[in-house]
C-alpha cells in the first residue's frame, strides 16, 4: 500500500523568539495540525504549539505499580509456599527482606512501560522521515503548515511567516 503525500507550507527560521511568535500566531489562525521543528528545546514553544500535557507518568507510575505487586507476589509465593525455609527463626513473609526485590521491579516495570509507551505515543519507528531542511537537526528552526490543516491558505501563511522574520519560506512533500 503507497503512502499517501501531504505538502504543506515550511517557514524556516534563524532565531528561536521568531519562531515562537510564529507558532503563537498560527495557533491564534486557527491552525490545528502544525509543528514547530527545533534543534533544542525551547522555552515556551510547547504552549505556543498548544501542546498538552503527557499522558506519559500515568503510565509510568501504572507499570511501577504493576512491578511493586509482581514483586511482592513473587518473594511472598516463593519463601512462604513453594520453598519454604526456615531461616534463623525468621517468619516466612518478612517484609525488609523483600523490599530490594519489590524495589528493583518497580523501576524495571516503569522503565519499560515508559519505554514501550513512548514508542507507540511516537509511532516509533519511523522509516525514513520527512526531510525539510538539513540544517534543522544543527541550528535553524522551522514551523510547518500541512495542506490539510484547516484555514491552511498558502499565499496567507507565506506573507505572514515572511511579515515574521522567516528566512526562508517553501513548499514541502512529506509522506
Amino acid at each position: 500500500m503507497a503512502q499517501q503525500q501531504i505538502g504543506g507550507l515550511a517557514a524556516i527560521f534563524l532565531d528561536e523568539h521568531l519562531t515562537v511568535t510564529a507558532a503563537t500566531r498560527c495557533r491564534e489562525a486557527g491552525l490545528k495540525k502544525f509543528d514547530a521543528i527545533t534543534p533544542y528545546p525551547v522555552h515556551g514553544m510547547e504552549e505556543a504549539v498548544g501542546i498538552r500535557r503527557s499522558i506519559l507518568p500515568y503510565f509510568t507510575f501504572g507499570g511501577g505499580v504493576v512491578g511493586l505487586v509482581v514483586g511482592l507476589w513473587f518473594t511472598i509465593w516463593t519463601s512462604a509456599y513453594s520453598w519454604p525455609i526456615n531461616v534463623g527463626g525468621k517468619p516466612f513473609n518478612s517484609l525488609p527482606a523483600f523490599i530490594p526485590v519489590c524495589f528493583e521491579l518497580t523501576i524495571l516495570f516503569a522503565a519499560l512501560t515508559s519505554l514501550a509507551a513512548f514508542g507507540y505515543m511516537c509511532s516509533l519507528p519511523k522509516i525514513d522521515p520527512p526531510m525539510i531542511d538539513p540544517d534543522l537537526s544543527s541550528h535553524k528552526f522551522a514551523i510547518f503548515v500541512p495542506s490539510d490543516d484547516h484555514g491552511y491558505d498558502a499565499g496567507k501563511l507565506e506573507q505572514m511567516f515572511k511579515d515574521l522574520g522567516a528566512a526562508e519560506v517553501k513548499k514541502v512533500a512529506v509522506f
